[in-house]
């Protein structure tokens, strides 16, 4: 079985205005780097749907999903909060976005695909029930883990390495035994938060600034994979930000491409002894686009076993 790669043109068009990190470009900058390293023959290509309502309410309240739709403007841009804005295309992308999670889900539980990366935007991790911040509409990768549940999964895992904490995936599911999140992130840095875990089930690593490699990986060793060895994930699902990146200028981690490659490998590994080697990947972060492009490039690759 092949990796599914999945995206949907909704996605190019969301823009929160010149300047703003969270660009279009970034969707350039990963599909370039897979067409230059040649990988794209390799990989399953889906157009993701748009999730519905049913799908999105399942992590998200309908009074916010009526604010969201109802904050959708007809021309120029409408903040919900200084960084989380919205233009007439922001409302299709975020519920494409959380769709190729969706569908991502579906490709690996009828046994299409054996790992997926949704090459979609904007990103979803900061997404709460209640409440749009951090770039985030939708929480996406939530979604995806809520639909497989909904297919009658026990178990499921959520790893996020983005360099901000998924506060909006921990609060969705804080306390949920059938859900496990690990991952790492800068401390203190937006949002402020995960420092204290909001449930049993939150093994979340605060890293200090100027942390690299030895933090990231001995981390990922000492606490979180022992956590999803415990879990015996039926399926993983991976919040992929790569601004933990050294050269991203929204944060001061300093991981490398090499990384990435090492953690999606050991992800894999684990993925094939309880999870038949279901992983569904999606793009959260990532600002400064050569090292995005290369680093989402690691990643693929090692999902792809290439």
């Amino acid at each position: 079985m092949s990796t599914a790669f999945i995206a949907h043109p909704s996605c190019r068009l969301h823009n929160m205005g010149p300047f703003h990190p969270e660009c279009p470009e970034r969707l350039d900058a990963v599909h370039d780097a897979v067409i230059a390293a040649g990988l794209d023959a390799h990989l399953a290509h889906y157009e993701a749907p748009a999730a519905t309502r049913e799908q999105l309410a399942r992590v998200h309240d309908a009074d916010y999903i009526d604010m969201i739709e109802a904050s959708s403007p007809e021309s120029g841009i409408h903040y919900l909060d200084p960084d989380t804005a919205m233009n007439p295309h922001s409302l299709d992308a975020a519920r494409h976005a959380a769709g190729a999670v969706v569908l991502g889900t579906e490709l690996v539980l009828r046994g299409e695909a054996r790992t997926v990366f949704c090459a979609v935007r904007p990103p979803g991790h900061h997404a709460e029930r209640r409440r749009a911040m951090g770039f985030c509409l939708f929480n996406s990768v939530a979604v995806g883990v809520a639909h497989a549940l909904a297919q009658g999964l026990k178990r499921a895992a959520v790893i996020d390495f983005d360099v901000h904490h998924g506060n909006g995936t921990e609060e969705i599911f804080a306390a949920d035994p059938r859900v496990v999140m690990v991952g790492t992130f800068e401390y203190p840095l937006y949002p402020y938060s995960g420092v204290e875990p909001a449930g049993p089930n939150m093994h979340n690593v605060a890293l200090a600034a100027g942390s690299g490699s030895d933090a990231f990986r001995a981390a990922m060793t000492e606490i979180c994979f022992p956590a999803l060895e415990a879990q015996r994930p039926e399926i993983l699902f991976i919040s992929a930000g790569f601004d933990a990146h050294r050269d991203d200028p929204l944060a001061n981690l300093r991981f490398t491409e090499a990384d990435y490659a090492w953690v999606t490998g050991e992800l894999v590994a684990l993925a094939d002894r309880h999870a038949q080697g279901r992983i569904v990947s999606s793009l959260e972060g990532g600002y400064a686009l050569p090292a995005l492009g290369r680093s989402a490039l690691a990643h693929i690759k090692a999902l792809s076993e290439l």
